[in-house]
């Protein structure tokens, strides 16, 4: 165990982790394996104790979080074109293509903010934006927002955990590590419990939307305008 704190302390208090922590917050934009959050929510920890300093942490990781995203977004902007020139109208990809312009172009800001707090969904979703042709000057402004928002909550996770346990940093990381997983676990339930109840509306929507065709079916029948037979004649038409 002191082995490892010592690795960690050396790490931390190096000149160059500000470079690496830059390089990780960038690479985890496009490459959502690098555990970005918990060099951010370490670095807070150890910030607590003076070294390394918490302002160039959040604006370091917040410039790397901000750089990634937009490789994420060229390399979908770039795959775009390829992706809408093979989707021939009338098949789903051509139909998820339209919903997910759809909805980036009515809540994209929001969704790209709220991802940056998904592991691996914000890859996803930059990655989509880009293909959808989100326009970049908005995509900008909302991933500077997320991207800061994100250091700044890392960082002060974690500064919060070295506070708690000044003298055992490996426990205010880990408390800091239990934090950030809450708050991805209340995200992901959020977005599943929304996803059911849309599923929901929709399914309901569907029933009232069948009812209704049979119904109107109905009444357009041959058989008269509520399904009953033509009254049957009562004596000769005149002519006859």
């Amino acid at each position: 165990m002191d082995g490892i704190m010592g690795m960690v302390d050396t790490a931390v208090t190096s000149p160059w982790f500000y470079l690496v922590l830059f390089a990780v917050a960038a690479i985890d934009g496009f490459f959502p394996v690098v555990p970005s959050e918990s060099m951010v929510i370490t670095a807070g920890v150890y910030a607590a104790g003076g070294q390394p300093e918490l302002a160039p942490v959040v604006a370091l990781a917040a410039a790397g979080a901000f750089l990634g995203d937009h490789v994420s977004y060229l390399v979908g902007r770039r795959a775009g074109g390829r992706l809408v020139r093979g989707a021939r109208p009338g098949t789903r990809r051509h139909a998820a293509l339209g919903w997910a312009r759809r909805t980036m172009a009515e809540r994209g800001g929001l969704i790209l903010v709220v991802a940056r707090y998904v592991p691996g969904g914000r890859t996803a979703v930059t990655v989509t934006m880009g293909a959808v042709g989100y326009r970049l000057r908005s995509f900008s402004l909302f991933a500077a927002v997320a991207a800061v928002s994100w250091a700044l909550y890392g960082a002060l996770l974690g500064y919060v955990g070295g506070v708690a346990f000044e003298d055992e940093p490996l426990k205010g990381v880990a408390v800091g590590l239990g934090l950030a997983l809450g708050v991805t676990a209340t995200v992901e339930v959020v977005r599943f419990a929304r996803r059911r109840r849309g599923m929901a509306d929709a399914a309901v929507l569907d029933a009232a939307g069948a009812d209704s065709g049979a119904d109107s079916g109905a009444e357009r029948s041959p058989e008269g305008p509520v399904g009953r037979r033509p009254a049957a004649r009562v004596g000769p038409m005149p002519g006859e």
